[in-house]
């Protein structure tokens, strides 16, 4: 890490809005003004709404993630944590992934975390639930599915078999129904593949608390999505939740229980809790408080946006806040950008004002349902175009012209390629074979006393 004695602007948190928003900065700034440092545990930024597609085999994992040091070369990029921040002094304390931890002064903060999964204390959840939050639990979703597929192919036993193939999935919000619709999908072709494993053998399960699936896309189009996804062969329970899942031995509060060795947790996000301990004012949820020019308030050095902050939402009017989701997080990162290189300077901040421009959500290869706003017109879509409209839209939203045509070339060659249904569960435990050659109880069954059989063979 270098030092220098220019004013630092600390991003905290490296996803959609700390990327974007240091971008801007990065570009905006005059050569030498200010120092950018961005602080992450990870080292890449996730485009998570990519994972389903991802966790089906649609789009190869690293062309999901972008490589912060890559995008940022101008920036001080320090894998790590913050894990308090003093606000009188304008320190920051850095928990790096190794070695002991250091104050950092800061000149102006931004604040971009993100969220985490909104999980309950429900017996079992944490010993064999699935979230889908990052890319390694999309990798591990989808190594696990087929996985199941193995061993149910491979044994004769029904009660094996049952739990092997029943795939339970909480929560009908866009990363549930996108997921299970993906999964479903991916184990239907995967299942061509198994001489003893046939879609009808699957058991697929979507619950929600709420009395609809996909409310971010409006009632009607939700609707269909739901029939769409019955008559694929998906049972879907609303107006309940899991009560239980201990020893994957899942008990719904309508009274159904099934036995899953794949619990997929999507219900919901939280931000991160992280902020409790930055001193920030928060709102009821737990998000940053932010004025309509994204600034804490209070302050006139830091700056909130994304998941993590309740940002007033100018558009929809008084006491509205801006839902966290990539189209407003995009926004407002470069909206967060020019107010930072404005408070550097002493000039007036922007407000972030945005309306809607609809929602989009892929539900496997060909389907989807996609709403669109012009003006005062929503145009509502399903099927096949909708999904089109899923793939163009969010092609165009992803960051760095590398990582748009490394998605493009994935789903090009889907077009002509058939689906990789190849599970790596093994990548998990890379040195466990090794561990077993090398270990002593390996090189003592290696140089265990021949059989009498072997002996007379010798002789």
């Amino acid at each position: 890490m270098s030092t220098t004695e220019r004013p630092r602007i600390l991003v905290v948190g490296g996803g959609y809005v700390g990327l974007y928003a240091a971008r801007r900065i990065l570009k905006k700034m005059r050569y030498g003004e200010a120092t950018v440092t961005v602080v992450d545990p990870r080292s890449y930024m996730t485009y998570q709404p990519f994972l389903p597609e991802a966790a089906a085999g649609s789009i190869s994992p690293r062309h999901v993630v972008v490589p912060l040091r890559r995008v940022l070369p101008k920036a001080e990029v320090l894998t790590g944590r913050v894990s308090t921040i003093d606000q009188d002094r304008k320190v920051a304390v850095i928990q790096p992934l190794v070695g002991e931890t250091y104050e950092l002064p800061f000149d102006y903060l931004v604040i971009a975390l993100g969220a985490v999964s909104r999980t309950f204390p429900i017996p079992g959840l944490a010993e064999n639930g699935i979230g889908m939050k990052g890319i390694e639990e999309a990798i591990g979703l989808r190594n696990h599915v087929l996985e199941q597929l193995d061993k149910a192919d491979s044994t004769t036993d029904e009660e094996i078999r049952r739990k092997a193939l029943t795939f339970v999935f909480v929560g009908g919000g866009f990363a549930g129904a996108e997921t299970i619709g993906e999964i479903e999908d991916m184990a239907r072709d995967a299942a061509k593949y198994y001489p003893n494993v046939k879609r009808e053998d699957m058991r697929f399960v979507l619950v929600d608390a709420a009395d609809k699936i996909l409310p971010e896309v409006g009632p009607k189009l939700g609707q269909w999505g739901l029939e769409h996804l019955q008559k694929r062969g998906v049972e879907v329970y609303l107006k309940t939740s899991m009560d239980s899942c201990i020893d994957g031995h899942v008990v719904l509060k309508n009274g159904l229980e099934v036995d899953s060795n794949t619990i997929v947790w999507t219900a919901g996000v939280k931000p991160n809790p992280a902020l409790a301990r930055f001193g920030l004012p928060l709102g009821p949820r737990g998000h940053v408080d932010t004025a309509p020019t994204l600034q804490v308030q209070g302050t006139d050095y830091i700056w909130a946006a994304g998941d993590n902050a309740q940002v007033p939402d100018l558009a929809v009017g008084e006491g509205a806040w801006c839902p966290p989701n990539a189209q407003h997080a995009l926004r407002q990162a470069k909206v967060l950008g020019d107010n930072v290189i404005s408070g550097m300077r002493g000039f007036p901040q922007q407000e972030y004002k945005h309306a809607n421009k609809g929602a989009v959500a892929g539900l496997g290869l060909h389907k989807g349902v996609a709403m669109i706003v012009f003006g005062k017109m929503k145009i509502k879509l399903k099927g096949r175009l909708a999904w089109y409209m899923h793939r163009g839209y969010h092609g165009m939203a992803m960051p760095t012209f590398n990582r748009k045509i490394r998605v493009i070339a994935d789903w090009t060659l889907g077009m002509f390629l058939k689906r990789e249904v190849v599970s790596l569960g093994a990548i998990e435990n890379p040195r466990e074979e090794f561990y077993e050659a090398a270990s002593p109880v390996s090189a003592a069954a290696a140089v265990k006393p021949a059989a009498p059989a072997e002996k007379a063979k010798a002789s």
